[in-house]
């Protein structure tokens, strides 16, 4: 089983949305039984809270399936347990070297030209979920062909 996490600061808007965007792509694909997608927080701000009602309304309006959950802080020993880690922003990476120690250096942006803007404060989740599908769409077909499958 291939395991992806996606982090971002409070695991309600972005890691929740690459969560569900990336579980869907896989269904798609075909691949449910050889791709695992979670997401995690970096802080511990949101802890408890389920998927902002934002995201959401964003992911319905694009027919990206979801469920009901918690968000949660992410822990060392996921970041290296797990496949593929990405993080939403640069921030992110700082924020993780101080929960983690320089276990954040498995992390990797998820679009490695720029940021994705938090929703939180932007307000805009047309422009998150582009990026995020963007990301993701790339990140398949990165897997695919790595893991020829």
């Amino acid at each position: 089983m291939i395991r992806i996490l996606f982090l971002c600061h409070g695991n309600i808007c972005r890691s929740p949305m690459a969560e569900f965007i990336m579980r869907e792509l896989v269904r798609e694909a075909g691949l449910s039984d050889r791709i695992e997608t979670d997401s995690a927080a970096i802080t511990r701000e949101e802890i408890g809270h389920d998927t902002y009602p934002p995201a959401r309304k964003k992911l319905t309006q694009m027919h990206v399936p979801f469920t009901r959950r918690a968000a949660r802080q992410v822990t060392a020993r996921e970041i290296r347990e797990y496949d593929y880690v990405f993080l939403m922003d640069a921030s992110n990476r700082t924020l993780l070297r101080r929960l983690v120690g320089t276990d954040a250096d498995k992390a990797q942006p998820l679009l490695p030209d720029r940021d994705i803007a938090d929703p939180w404060y932007t307000g805009d989740f047309d422009q998150t979920y582009d990026d995020i599908l963007e990301g993701c769409t790339a990140l398949l077909q990165t897997i695919r062909r790595e893991r020829r499958i």
